[in-house]
């Protein structure tokens, strides 16, 4: 029996997602055990139908995505009443206990719906009345750890309901337990990478790594190992749960992991604290040897490697953001606020253009040949720096804007019979 998922993701990564989503339908043990068809993205996400086991390859290869969630049903409203007799029409005698805990999220876009906390209490309702019914007894709410959760997810005309199958949201790997102060989550890093088009075999270099979430990402993807491999899933205890297709999933991603090998992976930081902070975390990971850093000030730094590579940072973004309410989204872990800049003061202005000018010199004078990507939420890195980008790509980290600016660092021409400095097409 087919079923309806829908996956969602970072903004601006929708397309990454589907192709991420196509690459893993074609994995010959998903084929055999979970197959599925994707289908065409969405903004906030991407749907796609399969068995029942398809939620299971996703939940545990996809590297963008926030969450998998199943499609229930979906039937048009006028009010609260509605929405809860489209919850106590479900099966959910199929996939919970009145002994399990649940929770219900409700996002909306364009509602009429005065209160989304008392849609969620009527859906809560028509599931627990349901329960009763069917079960003789209810399931106990829980908002922080929840056995299930349930999203539901409002347009002007029509409510979705969704359970998911991921249980945490799928950028906590099961690696992380420190993180710095301005932490990347690996949902977001995995899908910066895709799009800069690193390749395994390319060196990868990031000048201000933090916490390590750009370095473990990338070495993972060049091992093999599975993003969801080190951690459980809400599946594995909601009805249905098939245990042997679940098993050769996890058979065929252990017997695929690369053997340890060199990586061509380095990062560095100024501060002791975040690269300590990323050797534990590379151990956590299960990765191979010790985190190849060196503590440098991102100014000074050199190529790590001979042939040029890929260079990807993540700098602080030096401004102050103050958060407003705007529209909601899909369901989704993220917060869809928007975000606005409080501007600098003129000392930090100052400080942000040195940097950013410093950094600039030291791409041009040590880097030519590389490639180099700055994420970032000041959208005028580039003038700060004094480079022009080849491709600026809109992307939000959480509430805030950002973008991924792209600089190709070629070296310049023969002038007056002597070679220029590099500089950045």
């Amino acid at each position: 029996m087919s079923h309806s998922f829908f996956v969602p993701c970072p903004r601006g990564l929708e397309e990454a997602l589907a192709a991420e989503l196509r690459e893993i339908a074609a994995r010959p043990e998903v084929v055999r055990h979970a197959p599925f068809a994707v289908h065409a993205g969405q903004t906030g996400g991407v749907a796609f139908s399969g068995v029942p086991a398809a939620a299971y390859a996703v939940n545990l290869h996809a590297r963008i995505a926030n969450r998998v969630l199943l499609r229930l049903a979906a039937q048009g409203y006028r009010n609260e009443n509605d929405i809860y007799g489209l919850a106590l029409a479900q099966r959910w005698e199929d996939h919970i206990t009145p002994d399990q805990t649940i929770r219900v999220d409700v996002t909306a876009h364009q509602s009429p719906l005065r209160s989304l906390n008392f849609t969620a209490l009527r859906i809560k309702d028509g599931i627990c009345d349901r329960m009763r019914d069917k079960r003789g007894a209810r399931p106990s709410v829980d908002t922080a750890s929840p056995d299930a959760r349930i999203f539901a997810h409002l347009t002007a005309t029509d409510c979705t309901l969704y359970l998911d199958t991921s249980g945490d949201p799928l950028f906590k790997r099961g690696w992380r337990q420190e993180k710095g102060e301005a932490p990347l989550k690996e949902t977001l890093a995995a899908g910066i990478l895709r799009l800069s088009g690193w390749q395994p075999e390319q060196p990868f270099y990031d000048p201000m790594c933090g916490s390590g979430t750009f370095l473990i990402e990338a070495a993972q993807i060049a091992l093999n190992h599975a993003p969801g491999a080190a951690r459980s899933f809400a599946f594995e205890w909601l009805g249905g749960f098939q245990p042997a297709p679940w098993q050769a999933l996890r058979e065929a991603e252990a017997a695929g992991r690369c053997k340890p090998q060199q990586l061509l992976i380095a990062g560095s930081d100024i501060s002791t604290d975040m690269l300590a902070i990323t050797h534990d975390n590379w151990a956590r990971a299960g990765l191979p040897g010790a985190a190849p850093l060196k503590q440098v000030d991102a100014r000074f730094v050199k190529p790590p490697f001979e042939t040029p590579g890929v260079v990807l940072m993540n700098p602080p973004y030096g401004t102050r953001i103050a958060v407003r309410g705007a529209r909601r989204a899909r369901p989704d872990e993220q917060s869809d606020e928007r975000a606005d800049v409080v501007p600098m003061n003129p000392r930090e202005e100052e400080a942000a253009n040195q940097f950013a000018s410093a950094f600039a010199t030291t791409l041009k004078q040590h880097f030519a040949g590389w490639t180099a990507y700055i994420f970032t939420g000041d959208l005028s890195m580039p003038r700060r720096m004094r480079l022009k980008e080849s491709r600026r790509t809109p992307l939000f980290n959480g509430p805030i804007e950002c973008r991924l600016f792209r600089f190709e660092m070629v070296r310049g021409g023969m002038r007056n019979g002597a070679a220029e400095a590099p500089s950045a097409r």
